[in-house]
């Protein structure tokens, strides 16, 4: 159990780790990259900072125990609008549209092994 447990945090770790160096960071940054990539994908420039505030409020809930669920169902939200914009503008599939999915997997899968009342209420059942 306490394996299990600590394989979530690590998910979980890397999920969050990603999430702030990747898409916060060099939006809350002003970086050229993170306006730039989402001027390219149709957003209205000047958006890049409020996405990144966004997320990082999503990061915060996800991170506390008490909101982790709030956080994961908000940012599933977030990561399917994010899917939604990628096939908008024809993205490439496994690289781009599905990196969304991929994060998803990462975050539920973290909160799921180390959230002993999430693992009851969707238990794994095998054959």
């Amino acid at each position: 159990m306490k394996a299990m447990v600590w394989t979530g945090r690590v998910l979980s770790g890397l999920f969050v780790l990603f999430m702030l160096g990747a898409s916060v960071a060099p939006k809350l940054m002003g970086m050229p990259i993170a306006e730039d990539t989402l001027t390219g994908l149709g957003w209205q420039p000047g958006n890049a900072f409020w996405i990144g505030i966004v997320e990082l409020t999503l990061v915060l809930l996800y991170l506390f125990p008490r909101t982790s669920v709030l956080g994961a169902i908000l940012f599933t939200g977030l990561l399917g609008g994010a899917m939604a914009t990628h096939i908008r503008v024809d993205s490439p599939l496994f690289s781009h549209t599905l990196f969304s999915v991929y994060l998803g997997l990462f975050m539920w899968g973290g909160l799921w092994l180390r959230d002993e009342k999430l693992r009851a209420l969707f238990p794994w059942r095998g054959s």
